[in-house]
């Protein structure tokens, strides 16, 4: 039975047969996963990337501030959870080897089963969120002025009150390759996944 693609379109557009999705669904998610690996790759170098000066008739010798670029953290956090957990669907029902917990391996994983994917009823979430992957890795490699996101959060060593700031002009003293709370405590750039993981626990147990 020909019935529409679920995702959204300008007009109208018929799915494959035997699939959820259209063909250009289903060719734009081959190239988000075929693009994904480069961008992953790419957005390590924006980490602690220089601050774009909002001036740019400043002479050459103006002072440079670097900043921790919390959204490339997340991004690149969010992509191999993402890719991860729909690859751990496609081995758990194909009963597959799984592949190796790396972004290229994950992407060529997945694209190697695409066309099954297409096929089950959560297809255009999996479009929607590699298409969504895609364009958040691009934001946080080339964001627009403005977009970068600030991320403060009370601090999670036992009994401090301070607060952690990673974002251009920050508070607490974080640099470019540290990450630092206004009392003091510090943790390096590598620490990011656990200290993330700490904050989101601090999170949770506060709003439960």
């Amino acid at each position: 039975m020909v019935h529409p693609c679920p995702r959204k379109h300008s007009q109208e557009c018929l799915a494959v047969t035997g699939s959820v999705l259209c063909a250009a669904c289903i060719s734009q998610t081959a190239r988000n996963l075929r693009v994904l690996p480069g961008l992953h790759q790419e957005c390590l170098h924006h980490v602690s990337p220089t601050y774009r000066r909002t001036n740019p008739t400043r002479v050459s010798g103006s002072r440079r501030q670097d900043y921790l670029n919390i959204s490339v953290l997340d991004a690149r956090h969010n992509i191999l959870a993402t890719l991860e957990s729909w690859s751990e669907i496609v081995v758990e029902k194909l009963r597959v080897p799984a592949p190796a917990r790396s972004v290229p391996q994950l992407a060529r994983f997945l694209t190697r089963h695409l066309e099954w994917l297409a096929a089950q009823p959560p297809a255009a979430d999996f479009a929607d969120e590699v298409e969504s992957l895609v364009a958040e890795l691009r934001s946080t490699i080339d964001p627009e002025p403005g977009e970068l996101r600030t991320l403060i959060r009370r601090c999670v060593a036992e009994g401090c009150d301070g607060m952690i700031s990673a974002a251009p002009g920050g508070g607490g003293g974080a640099g470019g390759n540290v990450i630092a709370c206004s009392a003091g405590h510090s943790w390096e750039m590598h620490e990011w996944l656990n200290l993330r993981l700490l904050m989101e626990r601090q999170r949770k147990g506060v709003s439960a």
